[in-house]
């Protein structure tokens, strides 16, 4: 492998200038070679990933401190198959911060290189925390300051999303730190309702919501779902990774609080190898078991920040197929049955083209997250979308038909299919006998509906319109070890700042780390904070 440090001229080697953006194709298949960061100094460097011994592997070197390879999936048939289901499409941002960037990852704001528009927002409303997880992104409660931005500040944040062209921000998720604690909790959830925010999901540990005064008034002020740490149903598991094991107890009561109030619950369990990888499917069976609260689960690999040995970084390193393979192991999927979460963007295509206006994408790198769709009948057991739909042919169809009707307006996805005349092409993908139980080829297009415009069917007062559905899904936020800045220019989960300027999760978290200098510059020490909160109380 040649060493050595990229700059821009180098970046455009691997790709071609399109409209004044370095954009490069995403790969569809192995070998491919990419850029990553060195682990030591950080630095830009050439990467090669390849397939040997039924794995996906990353191997770089730089000139100054060596080789280094990693895992990137365990498996390389599922890698395999998400470069194959990829749509490489994405338009960026046409108002960007940074309009002339030098280079990714540097250059953030969102800039010119990106491709991809926000799908889903983090607003982080402190970096304080009634937890000290060792894990933690935000290392809430060592940085010895406090960031906490104003309501102003964040209602500024909230604006700059709304503001983003040619898809306005719609889905928001406070974040922390616990975010609940902000002192203008509820006053910030109602902000983002009344700013037009379609859903508004909290990124919590649990704890204010085992009140069911707390949980109500959230609903009241416009909270629509929990992104809820849920790491495992082992109670020792919570004093490994969170630091009390007395917390599973408390999550139980959280989510008996969110059936009252009506709220959602997407189950977000950070997957340690070694240490709860066994979770993994017990975690699955119990998002089926209390599905009337369950939209989802978003398994997340952890992300091994800082200097880590070769063994120790191998014992804990845990990847998306190793997910896919422990929910498999229930019964009920096959590796067949997982796609890049990417592979929904023919969909959105199709409600843009009869919209006559963008709208939301997940046009994210094939690498950076994959999942499927569980229906759930009555009885609770699960059917994959892809064991009753022809999926990949049926998606390939959208696009086409998306390309075709860009400047269609409809009001809906079936009254696109039925005024268009194009429901029996749709419907020869559907396959009924394989279908769960009272799922109609009508009732599994408006669940299509639901899942991608949440207003849909909330005027149906018995709840049927949609058939319940699971998302389950992992996202590997990525490390210094697999750091690949073709992921960082197609993220689709961006971070806003007090600035008025977006961030990539990859960026803002990793590689770079944006966050530190955001939080330094917006920070205010211990004392001040105080001072701030005495003052409040005049």
């Amino acid at each position: 492998m040649g060493p050595t440090t990229l700059g821009l001229k180098e970046e455009q080697k691997y790709g071609k200038t399109l409209c004044g953006v370095n954009y490069k194709h995403a790969p569809n298949k192995l070998p491919y070679e990419t850029i990553s960061l060195c682990p030591e100094c950080g630095k830009k460097i050439k990467a090669r990933v390849f397939e040997s011994d039924g794995k996906v592997l990353m191997e770089k070197k730089c000139e100054e401190h060596g080789e280094f390879t990693d895992v990137v999936f365990s498996d390389a048939y599922i890698y395999k198959r998400a470069l194959e289901w990829h749509y490489d499409v994405g338009d960026g941002v046409s108002n960007p911060a940074m309009e002339k960037a030098t280079g990714c990852p540097d250059s953030c704001g969102l800039c010119n290189l990106h491709i991809s528009h926000t799908v889903l927002a983090n607003i982080d409303l402190t970096n304080r925390c009634n937890l000290a997880c060792p894990i933690c992104f935000a290392n809430a409660n060592v940085q010895g300051y406090i960031y906490e931005p104003t309501y102003e500040q964040i209602v500024g944040m909230l604006k700059t999303l709304r503001a983003e062209r040619p898809v306005a921000g719609r889905i928001v998720q406070f974040a922390g730190g616990e975010p609940t604690i902000h002192p203008d909790w509820f006053e910030i959830v109602k902000a983002a309702k009344d700013l037009g925010f379609s859903h508004i999901q909290a990124a919590t540990n649990g704890i204010k919501f085992a009140d069911y005064d707390f949980a109500m008034r959230s609903k009241e002020a416009g909270l629509h779902t929990l992104y809820l740490q849920f790491d495992g149903l082992r109670p020792e598991l919570y004093k490994i990774i969170r630091g009390s094991e007395k917390l599973l107890d408390i999550k139980y009561k959280a989510i008996e609080n969110v059936r009252k109030a009506g709220l959602k619950i997407v189950y977000v369990p950070t997957i340690v190898g070694g240490v709860n990888d066994d979770q993994v499917g017990e975690i699955f069976k119990f998002a089926l078991e209390n599905i009337d609260v369950s939209s989802g689960i978003s398994y997340q690999p952890v992300a091994l920040t800082g200097r880590i040995s070769t063994e120790e970084r191998e014992k804990m390193r845990f990847t998306l197929s190793d997910m896919a393979n422990e929910v498999n192991k229930i019964g009920y999927s096959t590796k067949d049955d997982w796609f890049p979460l990417s592979a929904t963007s023919p969909i959105s295509e199709l409600v843009s083209a009869f919209r006559g206006e963008r709208t939301c994408a997940i046009t994210c790198h094939p690498g950076c997250g994959i999942g499927t769709y569980f229906f759930v009948d009555k009885n609770k057991r699960p059917t994959p979308i892809t064991q009753f739909v022809d999926i990949k042919n049926f998606l390939d169809d959208m696009q086409k038909k998306a390309r075709k009707l860009e400047n269609a307006r409809f009001k809906s996805v079936y009254k696109f299919f039925s005024g268009a005349s194009v429901l029996s092409d749709a419907k020869k993908y559907f396959r009924e006998d394989k279908a769960p139980e009272g799922l109609t080829f009508k009732k599994f297009l408006q669940t299509l509906e639901g899942l991608l415009d949440k207003n849909a069917g909330r005027g149906e007062n018995d709840g049927t319109y949609t058939y319940k559905t699971l998302l389950v899904a992992g996202m590997h936020f990525m490390d210094s070890y697999n750091y690949d800045v073709e992921r960082v220019k197609r993220c689709v989960i961006h971070y806003a700042a007090p600035n008025g300027k977006l961030y990539p999760f990859c960026a803002y978290n990793s590689g770079p780390v944006f966050r530190e200098n955001i939080e330094k510059e917006f920070a205010i020490t211990p004392e001040e904070y105080k001072e701030r909160m005495k003052n409040r109380k005049k």
